[in-house]
C-alpha cells in the first residue's frame, strides 16, 4: 500500500493530500530515510512524522485497504 494512503487509512494524518504534501516536504521518514508518498509500506516498517516541533514514531503492524475508525489504531504501535 502507498505511504500516503496508509497514513490516511490509519488516521495518522487526516487527508491523503495532506499526507502527500508532508511526504513532499520531507517531514515523513520510513526506516530513518525520507520517503516519497508512493513508497510501498509493509509490516515492520517504522514511520516517523514531524509535526512542527513534535514528532510521532510508529511501527506498522498491519496493512489493510479499508478499516473502521475504531480499528484504525490496530494498524500501528507507538514507539
Amino acid at each position: 500500500m502507498r505511504l500516503d494512503k496508509f497514513l490516511k487509512v490509519s488516521r495518522l494524518i487526516k487527508r491523503r493530500t495532506v499526507a502527500n504534501d508532508a511526504c513532499d516536504a520531507g517531514r515523513v521518514l520510513v526506516n530513518e530515510k525520507p520517503a516519497k508518498a508512493s513508497l510501498n509500506v509493509k509490516q515492520g516498517d517504522v514511520i516517523e512524522i514531524h509535526f512542527g516541533t513534535s514528532s510521532v514514531k510508529v511501527e506498522v503492524l498491519d496493512v489493510l485497504e479499508t478499516v473502521k475508525k475504531d480499528e484504525a489504531k490496530e494498524l500501528y504501535r507507538y514507539l
